[in-house]
């Protein structure tokens, strides 16, 4: 691949590498991403040179290629490449740590109440056969991270006055939502000083925020999606695409990949030849018969950020910069507000949360309840009213707009990308303030049994 620095972020960025349809917004990168046209073309090759001879490339080609990806991709974690597997997705990596964790009786682990829920129902899994319990902290925001660390101690030893013992804490780099730079640099450093593990949620990190202290931080687990590098996210290669970092000192603890397949050693047998590899990179490096060529894009895309874009440094300038413009021109348009804090800490990332103009409220709120007149609207339909405004505006105005529920509010998270200008964020703001208008007008029931959102529309989180 031949590569210049050019063009400029934005339009001309979107229109010279991204394939997007002509007429489609792209305002929600956070959830699933997209890759540039000179790694699709890398992917297209390395398919095409898996047709056209399976076998070899399969048995032969596809390992030192792996291996090229890890020690690529190892600088930008500062850490070594034996330390680096591959695995389809986060939630992949995070199950495959959890999965590996011999709990026991009065074990428990330690999140967040803003926890992605694939992540929480994985806990619940394992609860059914292992004797594991989930503890969660409460988060509502806005909170400042020195509170957030605070919160977090403080619910470890109250675990452990329990008579419990705290076996693993799990949390984000990036929160899905809302979506915000988490201090977790600072819970790892609670961890270590109450010698609990640490399990990092990195799905919105590589790529999004600096890690090149990772290394130093030295979790005891950290997986992150490379495919947006935000499918989450951020590092433009193809899905399904993340990393699994395990250090050497506790690589030891994870005795099987997911599925099991045959890196797979046999307790109290011989060890099998790894041909020089480490029993960490022999268990990952062929988990049953897929795609690897995802993994193989590693290069490409780290040209791509380097040569076209810049390197990182340049990519997460623009990135924040156009997420914290475009979520100030939404904000205004509808009258709302960007969620902050006084820190500022949680805006360090490429996601912008605004608030919709809806008030919501219990039925038993107060003495007057719900007030019609107001405008004022029932707390229990505003997921439902979410939904509605997602479908719509994919439907109406080809774009998507990722909504949800925090702290008594329905919020939108934006994400800043290179290929977007604040052009783009000015389109959208009347558009939405129009959503957030005809649900005022209309019965909320007709808008969401009317559009079919309850009835067979699937709108899926990331």
């Amino acid at each position: 691949m031949t590569l210049t620095r050019n063009p400029p972020f934005g339009h001309p960025m979107r229109n010279t590498h991204f394939q997007f349809a002509p007429t489609y917004r792209p305002l929600n990168h956070g959830s699933f991403g997209t890759h540039p046209a000179p790694v699709r073309a890398a992917h297209y090759s390395l398919q095409s040179q898996a047709i056209s001879r399976p076998d070899t490339f399969i048995s032969f080609d596809t390992f030192p290629l792996l291996a090229q990806s890890r020690s690529l991709i190892a600088p930008l974690l500062s850490v070594s490449p034996s330390e680096i597997v591959f695995v389809p997705n986060a939630t992949t990596g995070v199950n495959t740590v959890l999965r590996n964790i011999k709990f026991e009786a009065n074990d428990v682990v330690v999140a967040f109440s803003t926890i992605y829920p694939a992540c929480e129902k994985t806990l619940a899994s394992i609860g059914e056969i292992l004797p594991v319990e989930l503890e969660k902290v409460e988060l509502v925001y806005p909170v400042e991270d020195e509170e957030i660390v605070r919160r977090f101690r403080e619910k470890i030893e109250g675990v452990r006055r329990m008579g419990k013992r705290v076996r693993l804490a799990m949390f984000d780099t990036v929160l899905t939502f809302p979506g915000a730079r988490f201090p977790w640099e600072m819970c790892v450093e609670v961890c270590k000083e109450m010698g609990v593990l640490s399990l990092i949620d990195g799905a919105h990190g590589i790529g999004l925020i600096d890690l090149t202290h990772l290394g130093k931080v030295s979790p005891d687990f950290f997986v992150s999606n490379c495919h947006n590098l935000t499918q989450k996210r951020w590092l433009y290669t193809p899905r399904a695409c993340a990393i699994l970092h395990v250090p050497t000192r506790n690589q030891h603890l994870i005795r099987t990949s997911l599925p099991t397949s045959h890196g797979y050693q046999y307790l109290n047998q011989p060890p099998e030849d790894t041909s020089g590899r480490s029993n960490f990179t022999y268990l990952f490096e062929f988990v049953a018969t897929m795609d690897y060529t995802p993994y193989l894009c590693i290069p490409s895309a780290l040209e791509f950020r380097e040569k076209v874009c810049g390197g990182e440094a340049a990519i997460r300038e623009y990135c924040y910069t156009i997420a914290r413009q475009g979520g100030e021109c939404v904000a205004r348009v509808l009258g709302t507000s960007v969620l902050t804090t006084e820190g500022g800490g949680m805006r360090e990332c490429a996601f912008a949360n605004v608030e919709l103009p809806f008030v919501f409220k219990s039925k038993d709120e107060g003495e007057g309840g719900i007030n019609e007149m107001k405008g004022e609207l029932e707390i229990s339909q505003a997921e439902k009213i979410g939904a509605w405004i997602k479908v719509t505006a994919a439907r109406e105005f080809d774009t998507y707009l990722q909504t949800a529920v925090h702290a008594g509010k329905l919020w939108v998270r934006l994400s800043g990308q290179i290929y977007l200008e604040l052009s783009d964020f000015e389109w959208v703001a009347p558009r939405l303030k129009e959503l957030c208008e005809r649900v005022k007008k209309e019965e909320v029931s007709e808008l969401v049994e009317g559009r079919g959102v309850e009835s067979g529309e699937v709108v899926v989180e990331g």
